[in-house]
């Protein structure tokens, strides 16, 4: 097996990278500019720009892969609201490249998505369960899941995910688990959202599950997230518990006093049994993961 990995700069991509270094699976890790993962040999990157058709060509020939693993994507919600056409461009037509390549050459594409998919009216939703996106980001989703749920070729995976959190190095953006430890560490006043329910995802489990569905060969749609869904008020109540923080500084609202462009699913989380069934997939706590952050 050779890995080709998509956004190797980003949190879920540098985990992927690690857990191949760690079990000596071949891979070459890409990000648009320089590699900003120390733990990545300089061997195992190549910068890639996934927009220019030509370049993911290139590097498709370079490399000739068994898997590819594309996390690379706009996921910034209201950037995505504010920029449909370079969310469009990033997350379905970048796709769209990489697939053909893909097609072409018989190796297996593996798809990062999201539980935004869904509108959240029911929550716990199983992989059969119909979209019905509420935002621009959302429906670039739908649309690169499409590409792939529509084609004859079978050869490929979509992994839908739900706020992924974690450490890693030289991150463009914070996650909400690091974020709050850091902003309770300094007693910082925190307005946090108690209507919208998650089920937040360590990013080594979800890294875990991405290369096993390459092991074992595996097609069709799987759900990986955390095993617990809860309210964002009560993720960042519970990370101040763990740590013992003072939490007079957390301050419950609701969505409607954000004022976000883009609109979000009030309840999703996932029904894991699949993943626990054909992956043996066992994600961890929120506190379990909380002790190797202290």
């Amino acid at each position: 097996m050779k890995l080709l990995i998509t956004g190797s700069n980003g949190l879920l991509g540098q985990k992927i990278v690690n857990q191949c270094l760690n079990r000596k699976i071949n891979f070459l890790a890409t990000s648009l500019g320089e590699n900003r993962n120390s733990f990545c040999p300089k061997e195992n990157y190549s910068s890639l720009d996934i927009r220019d058709q030509n370049e993911v060509e290139r590097c498709f020939n370079d490399t000739i892969p068994t898997h590819v693993i594309h996390t690379a994507a706009m996921t910034n919600v209201d950037q995505c609201e504010l920029d449909p056409i370079g969310c469009q461009e990033l997350n379905v037509t970048s796709s769209r490249y990489l697939w053909e390549e893909c097609k072409k050459n018989n190796i297996h594409f593996q798809l990062l998505s999201t539980d935004f998919v869904f509108d959240g009216v029911k929550g716990n939703y199983a992989e059969a369960d119909k979209p019905n996106p509420l935002s621009v980001y959302a429906h670039s989703k739908v649309d690169a899941e499409n590409l792939l749920l529509g084609a004859q070729n079978k050869n490929w995976s979509i992994v839908r995910t739900i706020i992924v959190y974690g450490q890693g190095e030289n991150l463009s953006r914070n996650n909400i688990v690091c974020w709050a430890k850091e902003a309770l560490a300094k007693n910082q006043e925190m307005n946090i959202i108690d209507d919208q329910f998650r089920s937040p995802t360590w990013a080594d489990d979800l890294a875990w599950a991405c290369i096993r569905i390459c092991e074992l060969e595996k097609r069709g749609v799987f759900h990986i997230s955390g095993p617990e869904t809860m309210s964002i008020f009560e993720i960042v109540s519970r990370v101040a518990r763990f740590y013992d923080f003072n939490s007079d500084s957390i301050v419950k609202t609701d969505s409607s006093t954000l004022n976000q462009p883009a609109k979000r699913p009030p309840k999703t989380g996932f029904d894991l049994t699949k993943a626990k069934n054909e992956l043996g997939y066992n994600p961890k706590t929120l506190e379990e993961t909380l002790a190797f952050l202290k």
